[in-house]
């Protein structure tokens, strides 16, 4: 098993201004990351990349070449380096613009400036990418938890199956929607539901009430996961349609752990 600490980590860091990457630098040495290497533009980012000598990939959005996102959805595209964790550190405020981030699978996002907890929470969220650590259950073996994961986003699909899969869990089947997952539901039993919101045909709180008023599926664990805000009076309401726990984007392994711990291991 593999079990990674801080002071382990190799980071690419890619930042266009040298005072601010020297001040990040700064950041990251002072959590123990020494292993930091820094470029500019998105060019240099896949050149080291390419090196496979990248454990984090820690970027700014605006590049000279282009942005971050074309940085964090090279990672994603190649096999050999889709696993890595990208965090974005940006002052960028347009919920638009940052979903498409979250979408594609970021592990974190920092504000510009950020204080050391928010580097701290991106570092943790990281490792918890890269180790794995089987959730322990006392009711029964995580590995035999059947999820059914629901997200018309292939790279956020791919991002929550990595965080699941890292916890022990191996029964997964993804859904592109609501109404491709009703197809499942109806053949197989699952033991919990992951779904997005915001999806095509079917979305997130169509399938939870579907699930809540069908006697064969009642039972059922719901997890949302969202980009909005999960404190949002909006979001309150999708919780009131029987969905048992709001998960935001990015999909953080900690949060996640203690919900399933919460959902699966209790008696009925």
């Amino acid at each position: 098993m593999q079990t990674l600490s801080i002071s382990d980590l190799h980071i690419l860091l890619v930042e266009p201004s040298d005072t601010q990457a020297k001040i990040i630098k700064s950041l990251l040495n002072k959590e123990d990351v020494n292993g930091v290497d820094i470029v500019k533009n998105v060019a240099q980012a896949k050149h080291e990349i390419q090196k496979h000598n990248v454990d984090v990939v820690v970027s700014a959005m605006y590049l000279a070449d282009g942005s971050g996102l074309d940085i964090l959805q090279h990672l994603k595209a190649e096999n050999a380096t889709s696993n890595i964790p990208f965090m974005l550190v940006s002052s960028e405020s347009s919920l638009k613009k940052l979903e498409n981030f979250k979408q594609s699978g970021v592990a974190a996002i920092l504000p510009k400036p950020f204080e050391p907890i928010h580097l701290q929470r991106g570092l943790n969220a990281s490792l918890q990418l890269l180790n794995t650590e089987e959730l322990d259950l006392s009711l029964f073996d995580i590995r035999d938890v059947r999820v059914l994961l629901v997200d018309d986003s292939r790279l956020a699909r791919n991002h929550i199956r990595r965080v699941l899969e890292n916890m022990g869990i191996e029964a997964i089947t993804e859904a592109e929607n609501g109404a491709h997952a009703l197809t499942f539901l109806k053949d197989q039993a699952f033991d919990l539901v992951v779904t997005d919101y915001n999806m095509p045909e079917m979305d997130g709180r169509e399938l939870s009430e579907f699930i809540r008023f069908n006697p064969e599926t009642t039972h059922i664990p719901i997890i949302m996961v969202t980009s909005e805000s999960t404190n949002s009076t909006h979001m309150t309401n999708i919780q009131q349609t029987g969905v048992n726990a709001l998960c935001d984007k990015p999909f953080e392994s900690d949060e996640v752990r203690n919900i399933l711990a919460r959902l699966l291991d209790h008696a009925d």
